[in-house]
């Protein structure tokens, strides 16, 4: 077919792994660059690791994550079902087991459990794999047909020769050939009468004129039987992508224990779905410029699969951090105030103008959860040294900020208006007669109102949201303090 075809096919065994999350992203803009289809389809056809819910959670993430499928068990096609087990109900992966069987493609087994226990084993990528010896390869085709028709239990396995080798091309790695002796006769179809994961794969893949295939490289190990089968059909294989592995900042396969190794567990800790995108699709691909912040949509026109690197990629939470700090900051204000208000009301007992303190930590913060440490100051000041009071490049010290608080407090007892602008126009005038700098006087309100040496406000915006009364009780309490340390004038 002339048009690109994808599909994501996650098996529902939990939650969206961010590597899964990639694999569904680069599919869908490897579509959309070429105007071509998404499909979802879903591969449940291992019902040991089958996780009640996390269909639903792989809906939630591809909509959450705006990749709209054109097909999927929710948007016939003309190639559903989409689901492999109602797939399996019409007996498709037994027909195509079979018809490699009359090829001589593949056969069946009967071996019990005992004599493939007995079998040598082979270690491949650090895992202990039995390698089997073809033993029912050799049945005659009576005692075949006589387990058959008692019922004996089988499997079907896939015949690959023992000499030769077997070549598939990938988009990244390019040519690879592997001796066949290294591939094992990989069961088709299980004793209960399911597909395995790698042969049903082949069959609808192909079923469905999907175009490119794109996993990651933890795959590049099993294409061989892939292309063999393949190659059994006579079919033509879809384009291959192998993606990079993820690994975390110390070099290793990201883990559940690390918090961030699904997309429901970033958006728990406060990140935006359209930072996360953003950051995964750089998890391995990169543009022809320098460029990092991307919409949705721009990735679908920048988005070039031969840019894909064949390095690791390092799920870097620093800069996933501070990508959603810039999407943070580029946000519409209104929407911000709604998606920061659950964490500003948890922060705050106080009845304080949310709007405002808003307005304060917007630029500030990098995720929603980093408000809390912001804002702690408007419910108490927290205990701080005086020391504080000493900035040398305010000029300040805790000496000069005593006499300024004293001088302002009538000032401030005497104001009436404590909007933000009055109040600077009023610091502003006490600065301009006492002919100082404007730190010299800032600094020391600001501390004595925060007690912190970095705020999300300055002096006059943080007194418009305390308000009047609350102002000037931290303000006496400065001097006070001051007073208590023995600072003098």
């Amino acid at each position: 077919m002339d048009k690109v075809r994808t599909r994501y096919a996650p098996s529902p065994t939990g939650k969206m792994h961010v590597g899964n999350l990639r694999s569904a992203l680069y599919e869908f803009l490897i579509a959309k660059h070429a105007g071509g289809d998404f499909m979802l389809r879903i591969e449940d056809t291992d019902q040991e690791r089958f996780v009640e819910g996390a269909t639903d959670i792989i809906y939630r993430t591809l909509d959450s994550a705006g990749l709209k499928h054109d097909e999927g068990p929710d948007k016939d096609g003309g190639y559903g079902p989409y689901v492999q087990s109602e797939r399996m109900k019409s007996g498709i992966y037994m027909e195509y087991a079979k018809k490699l069987v009359e090829r001589g493609e593949a056969y069946y087994c009967f071996c019990e459990k005992e004599r493939l226990d007995s079998l040598k084993t082979e270690i491949v990528e650090g895992k202990e794999i039995m390698m089997y010896d073809k033993h029912c390869l050799l049945l005659p085709k009576e005692e075949v047909e006589a387990n058959l028709a008692s019922g004996k239990p089988f499997v079907i396995r896939q015949n690959i020769p023992n000499e030769g080798t077997t070549t598939f091309h990938d988009e990244l790695y390019g040519d690879i050939s592997v001796e066949n002796a290294e591939l094992d006769d990989m069961v088709l179809i299980k004793s209960d009468g399911y597909p395995t994961y790698n042969f049903a794969n082949v069959v609808d893949d192909h079923t469905m004129n999907i175009t490119h295939v794109v996993r990651g490289n933890e795959y590049l190990s099993s294409a061989p039987k892939y292309q063999r089968l393949y190659d059994a059909f006579g079919w033509e294989s879809p384009v291959y992508i192998h993606l990079p592995l993820i690994t975390d900042e110390n070099h290793k396969k990201l883990s559940k224990r690390s918090g961030h190794a699904s997309f429901e567990d970033l958006i728990g800790q406060g990140f935006l779905t359209e930072a996360v995108v953003n950051y995964i699709a750089l998890l391995g691909w990169s543009p022809e410029d320098n460029r990092e912040i991307f919409t949705l949509d721009e990735l679908i026109r920048e988005f070039d699969y031969h840019r894909i690197s064949k390095s690791p990629a390092v799920f870097d939470i620093v800069k996933l951090k501070w990508m959603n700090g810039e999407y943070l900051k580029a946000m519409d204000f209104d929407k911000f105030f709604e998606m920061a208000k659950p964490y500003l009301k948890a922060a705050l007992t106080k009845d304080y103008d949310l709007k405002k303190v808003a307005a304060m930590v917007k630029t500030r913060i990098e995720v929603f959860p980093d408000i809390a440490g912001h804002i702690d100051f408007f419910e108490a000041v927290p205990e701080y040294d005086v020391s504080m009071y000493a900035h040398k490049k305010m000029k300040t010290t805790p000496e000069s900020s005593l006499e300024v608080l004293r001088e302002l407090l009538p000032i401030l007892e005497g104001q009436t208006d404590y909007s933000n602008d009055a109040l600077y126009g009023t610091l502003s005038k006490y600065v301009a007669d006492k002919g100082c700098k404007n730190g010299y006087v800032m600094w020391p309100v600001r501390t004595a109102v925060s007690g912190k040496q970095m705020t999300p406000g300055g002096a006059t915006e943080i007194m418009e949201v305390l308000g009047k009364e609350e102002s000037l009780k931290r303000l006496r309490a400065a001097i006070v303090k001051l007073e208590g340390q023995g600072i003098s004038l």
